[in-house]
């Protein structure tokens, strides 16, 4: 472990902090044999770590995959007989994501808690970086920017794509050198005491959980840290209908995040619904020439992206399909979900009169 300040100290003894390591997953059994093996390979001492797989009843035989794998860790590592407790696989029946990261927080025994995604691979010093950025910082949450990976074309276009500023805003967490203060990091590592303060992750948002829990932290005066040392490698979506579904899904939750924590919206959040709704005004609006402006400088703006950020000729080309992919399919989840999110908020409105006028505390 490399030895930095009061790591240096724990260290020298022994005594390093303990992490407990949540991982929600199902039907990955196209990574989790490079997930364990990335947990093979860290240099944090194994004892010090407990590894908490939260399953959605996977299918694809990722459960039974990690029966194996738990063997082949425990035993790499080192940790015994006694060492099953180092490597749990707990059951989601709800399948999703929040709940997931619940039921393994209340699960963990330890003072930190770090998510991993079952989509990534992570540096060897990756759970030494975490730690060294708690100690160094003071912050509540820690976490690193997203680094991209690919194993075909077309995935790594669209990490190409998702780090640049025309595609989704050029947020902090994809900017790789950025070092500080910000509003969310990629996954994540958490004080566990901080949800004791201010709750879990809100099970009702399938997609966008993290963020809508780093917006509640930053609004509870709860400090983020990103660090470009603590290095992790995410492997986007390598199908155009997996990139739609995915990016859709982002759209459709994001008005209920904004609905609680409106300080979070960005120009980046909004743009995509408004574009989706100027390309349907176009049909009707042919006769007058200037309404076509936005559209001839956003193919313009789009030509200069792809030419700028692809590789080769053949990245450029799937970068000129990848970008409206992404723009359309947010879009179109927004103004999806954007009902929703005012009948809830008026429904929150209505019940808080309710209590007032009744003399509840709201």
């Amino acid at each position: 472990m490399t030895a930095t300040g009061d790591t240096a100290k724990s260290t020298a003894t022994g005594a390093v902090p303990a992490l407990s390591v949540v991982i929600p997953l199902r039907d990955e059994i196209d990574y989790v044999d490079q997930l364990v093996e990335s947990l093979v390979a860290q240099t944090y001492p194994a004892e010090a770590v407990e590894l908490l797989f939260i399953d959605g009843a996977s299918r694809d035989g990722t459960r039974e995959r990690l029966s194996a794998l738990r063997q082949r860790y425990l035993e790499r590592k080192g940790l015994g007989a006694t060492g099953e407790r180092h490597f749990r696989v707990l059951d989601n029946p709800e399948h999703t994501v929040p709940w997931a990261l619940n039921r393994g927080i209340a699960a963990a025994k330890h003072d930190f808690v770090v998510r991993l995604d079952a989509h990534s691979r992570y540096e060897s010093d990756y759970l030494e970086k975490i730690v060294e950025a708690f100690e160094q910082t003071g912050a509540d949450i820690v976490g690193g920017p997203y680094r991209v990976a690919a194993r075909n074309r077309f995935q790594d276009a669209v990490g190409q794509a998702i780090c640049s500023r025309f595609a989704i805003g050029g947020s902090r967490v994809h900017q790789i050198d950025y070092r500080g203060e910000t509003d969310s990091v990629a996954f994540g590592a958490w004080r566990r005491e901080i949800f004791e303060r201010i709750g879990g992750f809100d099970v009702e948002l399938t997609r966008n959980q993290d963020d809508e829990f780093h917006y509640r932290a930053r609004r509870h005066g709860l400090r983020i840290h990103q660090s470009p040392d603590i290095r992790l490698h995410y492997y986007p979506r390598d199908t155009p209908a997996g990139l739609f579904r995915q990016y859709f899904q982002y759209g459709l939750f994001k008005p209920a995040v904004l609905r609680k924590v409106a300080s979070g919206a960005r120009p980046r959040h909004l743009a995509p619904a408004g574009f989706v709704l100027y390309l349907a005004t176009l049909p009707a609006t042919l006769a007058w020439p200037p309404w076509s402006l936005p559209l001839a400088l956003y193919l313009a703006l789009l030509g200069i992206s792809a030419a700028s950020v692809g590789r080769d000729a053949g990245c450029r080309l799937r970068l000129v399909a990848i970008y409206p992919i992404i723009h359309a399919a947010y879009g179109l989840g927004f103004l999806a979900g954007l009902p929703r999110a005012l009948r809830r908020a008026a429904a929150q409105r209505s019940t808080d009169r309710s209590r007032g006028a009744a003399g509840d505390p709201p």
